[in-house]
């Protein structure tokens, strides 16, 4: 028997009597939409594009079109299809429609998410597949487990070749409905050349376990409506209306679905905006917005223009950013709001000094001394470009007590790769931890499986000593040999090796791994050297190139840059930013109990918090202040995506910055810093070119006078002006003018204006290496400038080693080869 009722036939030409009679019921549900939405909700025939800006009341529109159609009788629950990105969209959407009617809309069985809805398909249809209906639906570790047995069959060097990297070209590979028999010629060098085999060995693995994974959810459906007409012309009259929110999220898989389903009756209406299309990196493909009037000739778009968010400044420098794009339809935000406060662009000497005006103006705002109303904590929220930006954040918050949560992600000590690392470091100042030993013994892969480690506990309890010595003891005895002994052996060495270089650095003398002879504070002596970075030769200069070297002789920072799954260059970025952060704290030790007593006192507990997030977790949600830090090039946009993908990376990259304006409703700050730690060097960074697409005469610059002053560089065009002149033309093109900024009056102006701030790592090069028995050039009480924490005085003379009270950092113990006299200052050679 037909699964369909003869009413779900559909037949247009009997619909004008009943449609006329609907029409004199009461629709009270349109009242309150402004002109747009309500032709939006009202365009029921044909092919309708509801382009909706950021704030614009796109799901009232939406959901009012759903109830629009039930009561005026076009179409009953189970005939109209509505897809969602997200179950929550979806529920959310329910709930309205059945508010907006006053009655249950239980019977909309046909409103869910893309793959909720290919699932009830695939069910119905599963043999055409090959499958049975009861299939299995595969997470991502079932996938990886299984495309991991199917490369060991091959032959191929999984360590070489992770399951990982495959399962994101095979996922890419679906979104683009490319079966393996229909994948194209350019292809076939995926996976070292392997790739088309291994994914078709794969899918016939899948069949046979009578499972798919999520892309198959999709796939199979587009499949079968592409090889059934039977079936498509089945679904083409049940739907006999199709809506689809965010659809310019959609990847070529949903395109194809979609187009097939509304090829009959073009009865489908797409809501989403170009502008904010910025998950490209996972499928998603803007053009399929951008020709929606091809797809579908004589559609009409309905462009939603009124904000209903954000005021008056946030809108147009919104506008006047995203108007540099070149791929987009084009449409002006605007508001019946007035007043509210231009955008802020503020600029700072380092990321540091980015995390504490913030935190500061945070604190300013709660208690509503900036001229506001108090604003809440729940209120405010900090959007970063990249994970690894939060640390400077989190350590900020978490040194004055300011409560806060990481949106879409653990905070960063929390995170897997910061406890490894964390655990090695634990490890060179204590050899008897044995929680860190068991985190770290395998990890990376050393072979060391769980036999191997049994031998290694038993060892230890045997002799009633620490795990470390456990295993050295293990390895003399010959109870393990082959690869795992070679690999354990140098893991214990470099625990020796890594403790007798704290132990140096405090000076004291050598340890052994039973006697991990754990200093003091005041025995630590940090021996600074602001250019040192990376590995070479000799024992290391500073707890900083310790920590680059423990990461680097363990394997660690290789096993992420071999791994090459989406978020192994996240991880490399977050290990770089913990490196960073140890050039606050004197010593390996100093730094892990700071964060062991931070993490302490960090409660769950219930209360007001900042939130801190991506940007792309960001879309969707709105706040009444915000702040995006980190507009610098390279960093934002990113230089990968610009690499990448070239001119649209970067229109991506802008779309993603008009995403984080749009989700300010009142206050929207803009900051940069003129220096960040990079690669274990500070470098001297230049203001992201979206700073210049900014409109003048909307934008309130809070920069310190002489940040960039003397160069005609970027923001030099919004530098003391009134908020009426145009931005200058000249730009930083080249490294040197960068360094030039360092040698101008702008920066002179800025020590004079509240101090020195922090300057490059290179910025005191010294002529030749002082030795410690040679006596200082500095004497107690002299005024000295240092490049990393800036004017202080010298307390304490001991041969070359000084203690500083710095006026801003405190009290440090450095080498006074890295000092100069306050008064030579200004001369040093950035």
């Amino acid at each position: 028997m037909n699964e369909f009722d003869d009413h779900d036939a559909f037949d247009a030409a009997a619909l004008p009597l009943s449609q006329q009679a609907m029409a004199a019921r009461p629709a009270p549900y349109l009242d309150g939409l402004n002109p747009a939405q309500r032709a939006a909700v009202e365009a029921l025939d044909g092919p309708v594009l509801m382009l909706a800006g950021a704030g614009t009341g796109k799901t009232r529109a939406l959901t009012c079109r759903i109830a629009h159609l039930l009561n005026m009788g076009r179409a009953r629950p189970h005939e109209i299809l509505a897809v969602t990105f997200t179950n929550k969209a979806a529920r959310e959407m329910k709930e309205r429609v059945a508010q907006l009617l006053g009655q249950s809309v239980e019977g909309l069985p046909w409103l869910g998410t893309f793959h909720a809805i290919g699932v009830k398909l695939l069910r119905r249809h599963a043999e055409l597949a090959g499958l049975q209906p009861g299939f299995t639906i595969l997470d991502t570790d079932d996938q990886i487990r299984l495309l991991k047995q199917e490369i060991s069959a091959a032959g191929i060097d999984e360590k070489r070749w992770p399951a990982r990297h495959l399962a994101g070209i095979i996922d890419n590979w679906k979104n683009r409905a490319w079966r393996p028999e229909t994948l194209p010629a350019g292809e076939a060098d995926a996976f070292d050349g392997r790739g088309p085999a291994l994914y078709a060995a794969y899918q016939a693995r899948l069949r046979a376990l009578n499972a798919v994974d999520f892309g198959d959810l999709l796939l199979h459906v587009v499949t079968i409506f592409q090889t059934h007409p039977d079936v498509l012309e089945q679904y083409q009259r049940r739907f006999r209306h199709i809506l689809v929110d965010e659809y310019q999220d959609t990847n070529v898989a949903q395109y194809l679905w979609l187009r097939l389903l509304a090829g009959a009756h073009r009865n489908i209406c797409c809501v989403g905006d170009d502008d904010q299309s910025i998950y490209g990196w996972r499928g998603a493909e803007v053009g399929n917005i951008l020709r929606f009037e091809q797809d579908f000739p004589g559609a009409q778009v309905v462009r939603l223009e009124q904000n209903y968010r954000s005021t008056p400044h946030i809108l147009a420098a919104a506008g006047s950013l995203i108007a540099a794009n070149a791929g987009r339809l084009g449409k002006t935000l605007w508001t019946e709001a007035e007043g509210g406060e231009r955008v802020r662009l503020v600029g700072h000497w380092d990321g540091e000094e980015e995390a504490r005006w913030i935190g500061e103006e945070i604190e300013a705002l709660q208690r509503g001394t900036r001229g506001h109303t108090p604003f809440g904590l729940d209120q405010m929220a900090i959007l970063v470009r990249a994970s690894h930006q939060m640390r400077a954040f989190e350590d900020r918050f978490l040194s004055i007590g300011l409560p806060y949560r990481v949106i879409g992600g653990p905070r960063f000590y929390e995170r897997m790769e910061i406890r490894d690392a964390m655990a090695y470091f634990r490890l060179a100042v204590s050899p008897g931890d044995d929680l860190a030993f068991e985190r770290v013994v395998n990890t990376p892969k050393r072979g060391l499986g769980d036999k191997a480690q049994q031998k290694i506990q038993t060892a230890a309890r045997a002799a009633d000593v620490p795990l470390t010595e456990g295993a050295r003891r293990l390895l003399d005895s010959g109870g393990l040999s082959g690869k795992a002994a070679r690999e354990l052996r140098t893991l214990i060495d470099g625990i020796t090796r890594w403790h007798e270089s704290v132990r140096a650095m405090a000076g004291l003398g050598p340890g052994g791994l039973t006697t991990p002879g754990t200093p003091d504070d005041d025995d630590l002596i940090e021996i600074i050297a602001p250019e040192a970075a990376g590995t070479g030769g000799g024992a290391p200069r500073n707890h900083i190139e310790l920590a680059e070297r423990i990461l680097d002789e363990s394997g660690y920072t290789a096993h992420w840059q071999n791994d090459k799954s989406p978020d192994a260059p996240g991880r490399l970025e977050n290990l770089k930013e913990l490196v960073k952060a140890l050039e606050q704290f004197d010593n390996l030790q100093g730094f892990l109990e700071h964060v062991a007593l931070i993490m302490d006192n960090e409660t769950d507990a219930a209360g007001e918090k900042v939130s801190i997030m991506t940007l792309h977790g960001a879309k969707g949600l709105e706040f009444p202040v915000v702040f995006l830090p980190g507009w610098e090039d390279g960093l934002f946009p990113s230089q990968r995506s610009m690499d990448e993908s070239g001119l649209k990376g970067l229109e991506e990259e802008r779309r993603l910055a008009y995403v984080g304006i749009t989700r300010a409703e009142e206050i929207c700050t803009i900051s940069f810093a003129a220096n960040r730690r990079v690669y274990g060097q500070w470098q001297s960074q230049l203001p992201s070119r979206f700073v210049d697409e900014l409109p003048v005469r909307h934008v309130e610059v809070l920069t310190p006078p002489g940040l960039y002053g003397g160069l005609g560089g970027r923001v030099s065009g919004f530098a003391g002006r009134n908020g009426t002149e145009e931005p200058d033309s000249g730009t930083l093109e080249t490294r040197a003018a960068r360094a030039d900024v360092y040698n101008s009056p702008g920066w002179k102006r800025l020590q004079a204006h509240g101090g020195a701030r922090v300057a490059p790592a290179s910025a005191a090069r010294p002529a030749r290496a002082r030795s410690a028995e040679e006596p200082s050039a500095f004497g107690e009480g002299e005024r000295v400038f240092h490049a990393k924490f800036g004017y202080g005085h010298v307390t304490g003379v001991d041969g070359d080693k000084l203690r500083v009270a710095f006026d801003k950092a405190g009290e440090k113990h450095v080498i006074a080869q890295y000092l100069v006299a306050a008064e030579r200052a200004g001369d040093v050679p950035f």
